[in-house]
């Protein structure tokens, strides 16, 4: 992944230390607010309510670069993401929160920033074909939950609709407000997304590679589009 598209990893380690410093330091005033009110007015499942979200919210801008520098979470491009292959399925993500705050420039509309969230989503799927050309995965299958993409642009690169799980459907209701946030971004502003409606697709690796000329072809009408804009 080419870092310097991604403000947070181009910084310094002393300057990336800071920042999550802050971060750390804001969390805890919020946590320790939350205690006194609930300690205040005795309602205590405000005090649990506000110290869910507050970690859900906060928890990516430390779990991703420590992920990173762990290995368990590579970067194929600055907003797409995937896990180590494990039992024949390699998990892909969209970008966390952490990533959309460091990586989407404030000055593009909604539009273009869903048009530069779906490239980067393209053109980390074609860095992740790329870097295993040469390998021999077997049947390695490639799954990602998207509140973003629709059935037709999945289907164009290869991917199938699949059911959620049901741990996946309780991951994301306990991240509602950390995909309400996300969502709000690439909207450009406040916007509910509709949990039910996000959808879990799948695709073969290795049909991937076959469909790589024409995945490449529809991020460059994406990049076009972006950059006439």
């Amino acid at each position: 992944m080419d870092d310097l598209r991604h403000r947070f990893y181009n910084k310094t380690k002393r300057e990336q230390n800071r920042i999550q410093l802050f971060i750390g330091f804001c969390t805890l005033s919020v946590l320790l607010f939350s205690l006194v009110i609930s300690w205040i007015t005795g309602i205590y499942l405000l005090g649990v309510l506000i110290f869910s979200i507050t970690l859900s919210v906060i928890a990516p801008f430390f779990d991703t670069p420590s992920l990173k520098k762990n290995g368990d979470l590579v970067y194929h491009s600055p907003l797409f993401l995937s896990e180590k292959p494990k039992n024949g399925i390699i998990k892909i993500h969209g970008g966390t929160l952490f990533d959309y705050v460091f990586v989407i420039d404030q000055n593009m509309d909604g539009k273009q920033r869903t048009n530069f969230i779906i490239h980067q989503y393209l053109e980390g799927l074609l860095n992740l074909i790329e870097e295993n050309k040469n390998r021999k995965t077997g049947n390695l299958t490639v799954r990602g939950t998207s509140y973003i993409i629709k059935d037709r642009t999945a289907h164009r690169i290869g991917f199938r609709p699949v059911t959620t799980s049901t741990i996946q459907k309780l991951i994301l209701i306990y991240n509602y407000f950390n995909i309400l946030i996300m969502y709000s971004i690439a909207k450009d502003k406040l916007s509910f997304p509709k949990v039910n409606e996000t959808k879990t697709f799948e695709a073969d690796l290795n049909n991937l590679k076959k469909l790589r000329e024409s995945i490449s072809q529809l991020n460059e009408k994406l990049k076009n589009k972006i950059s006439n804009n």
